[in-house]
């Protein structure tokens, strides 16, 4: 009975709901009207006949007439009542069987169904609510980044103004609530002041209005916004959004530092308080071909923390070897990292230029990206009114081995895929493969899911724009101790378990059961880089982690771990 009395109560709220209840009632007026109408004539006609009957049996015969039932009972004999019969055949036929049932089902059972669906549907979270992320849209981004805030156990909301939309994500076990986001109502039911972060991933000017009106709910709860066009940043930040994210730029930059082209040096990913995380091409290097532990960069005052070999990471051991195609992950302050580049800086890896294919907003950010470490590069661009430096772009259709050809696919060191269909980002990998078998081949996808075909193509990374925008906007979300520095591969702070206090780093055997490796050691409120061997691991400290996803999660199993 509450659910009926709730359905009523919206049915009759809406204004459309009530111009919809007054059209069915004028119809049924209308309906009414008729039938009198036609019982009335149906007298007339059987008095002029010499028959008598009553009017029950009047309001029978036009009903059983209208809707074409026809027992035959009561009949007329003259012409004039034929032809009124007739009448009332087709009049009954037009309203009883076609306009009726539209006109029922269009102001009345439609409506009724979706004030069901209203009912049914979440409009507020609990006043319990605390510190969970709010969305404003569902897509490749946001997918991601719901599926990190699962695993790590954050709790999230996404606001949805679309009735059908939130059935079906509803169906789809995200956890899901209605309303208009431009109303500051929807914001208020949503907990936002009690939120850690609202994310925002709709249109530049959507994002706008989203940022207006949440920040009329409230002023200090951070709010995300994603941007294509440089110009909405300033605008964004007017509307009241704490952070911008250029996920072009972002996803350029993370293509460009993959590319084996140009130097030798490092190329800092992420920083954590004094420690820096870098990667360093060992291609044309002395290092090549010698084992981490022959090549003694511990010397220089740096770690490799691990391995990027054709887009698959390993983690460093002594007897890890060196290959032409080795992406080094170094691990050291910025005094360390710039005493490795003084005595790798004098090594080119190319002097070939790397092919970007696409000059779009990506395309673009990978170019600016390569140019800033004074990388050469040809562009291939199948759209001649995007072309924006004639002198390193070729118009023409990347899929055609010719074109890839005369961008010299042969010689190139490294070509990056930047376009935003995957199945032609797939094809592309295959075609350059084919092309050149020992090119470094470097891709870009939409979807988190295409990103095992790729490496099966033959890319030799694989950066996810799902992925690289989830890890952007997680990395900013309060109080989070997980920092994803690259596709697969995060750092994390955690407390000494219990398992290993008073162990040494050598003794607790954390990288031997988890392929987690201490990076990071807190220590006289220092947080101290590279740790020795032989540091013992107290209670209440923290240290510093680099692992794939896999091993990471096996850790916190490990030690049960939060």
């Amino acid at each position: 009975m509450k659910s009926i009395a709730a359905q009523v109560i919206i049915l009759t709220r809406q204004r459309s709901s009530r111009r919809n209840l007054k059209a069915l009632g004028k119809f049924i007026v209308a309906l009414i009207a008729m039938i009198m109408v036609y019982t009335f004539i149906f007298h007339l006609i059987m008095d002029y006949e010499g028959k008598e009957h009553t009017w029950l049996t009047g309001l029978y015969w036009t009903l059983v007439t209208m809707s074409t039932t026809g027992f035959g009972d009561q009949t007329f004999q003259s012409d004039l009542g034929k032809v009124f019969t007739i009448v009332v055949i087709l009049s009954g036929t037009l309203f009883l069987l076609v306009l009726l049932p539209f006109t029922f089902i269009q102001f009345f059972y439609a409506p009724w169904v979706e004030s069901q669906a209203q009912a049914s549907v979440p409009k507020s979270l609990p006043e319990s609510e605390r510190d969970h992320v709010l969305f404003t849209r569902l897509d490749p981004v946001t997918e991601a980044l719901i599926r990190k805030l699962d695993q790590f156990g954050h709790s999230y909301a996404l606001i949805c103004e679309e009735l059908d939309m939130v059935q079906r994500y509803h169906d789809q076990n995200y956890r899901v609530m209605y309303g208009d986001l431009d109303d500051p109502e929807t914001y208020e039911a949503a907990r936002f002041g009690q939120a850690a972060l609202l994310v925002s991933t709709l249109s530049d000017t959507a994002d706008t209005t989203v940022c207006i009106t949440a920040r009329g709910v409230n002023d200090f709860t951070p709010i995300v916004t994603t941007v294509e066009d440089p110009i909405s940043t300033k605008i964004h930040e007017m509307a009241g959004a704490s952070n911008i994210i250029r996920l072009p730029e972002i996803m350029g930059m993370a293509l460009a530092r993959c590319s084996s082209g140009g130097d030798a040096i490092t190329h800092t990913v992420a920083s954590f308080d004094s420690i820096h995380l870098a990667e360093a091409n060992a291609a044309r290097t002395p290092l090549v071909g010698k084992t981490l532990k022959e090549n003694r960069l511990g010397d220089l005052g740096v770690s490799v923390a691990g391995l990027w070999e054709r887009g698959t990471f390993k983690l460093a051991r002594p007897e890890s070897v060196v290959g032409p195609n080795t992406v080094l992950m170094v691990v050291g302050s910025e005094e360390q990292l710039l005493n490795y580049d003084e005595h790798f800086a004098i090594y080119g890896v190319s002097g070939e230029p790397v092919i970007i294919i696409g000059s779009g907003r990506i395309g673009s950010a990978t170019a600016e990206a390569l140019d800033a470490r004074g990388v050469r590069y040809c562009v291939i661009e199948r759209d001649a009114r995007r072309v924006k430096n004639p002198d390193i772009t070729i118009v023409g259709n990347a899929a055609d081995p010719k074109v890839l050809e005369q961008a010299g696919i042969g010689t190139s060191p490294t070509v990056i895929i930047t376009t935003n269909d995957d199945d032609t980002n797939l094809y592309l990998t295959l075609l350059c493969r084919q092309s050149n078998p020992d090119i470094e081949i470097i891709a870009r996808c939409t979807l988190d899911k295409h990103v095992r075909a790729l490496h099966k193509a033959g890319a030799d990374f694989v950066q996810s724009y799902a992925s690289i925008g989830a890890s952007s906007i997680f990395n900013l979300l309060q109080k989070s101790r997980v920092v994803t520095v690259t596709q697969g591969l995060d750092v994390f702070r955690v407390n000494v378990p219990n398992d290993v206090v008073g162990k040494t780093i050598a003794q607790c055997g954390i990288r031997e059961k988890t392929g987690c490796t201490i990076i990071g050691y807190h220590k006289e409120d220092l947080l101290e880089s590279n740790p020795r061997p032989d540091t013992i691991l107290e209670r209440g400290h923290e240290m510093l982690m680099i692992s794939d996803w896999e091993s990471r999660n096996s850790y916190f199993k490990t030690y049960n771990a939060s």
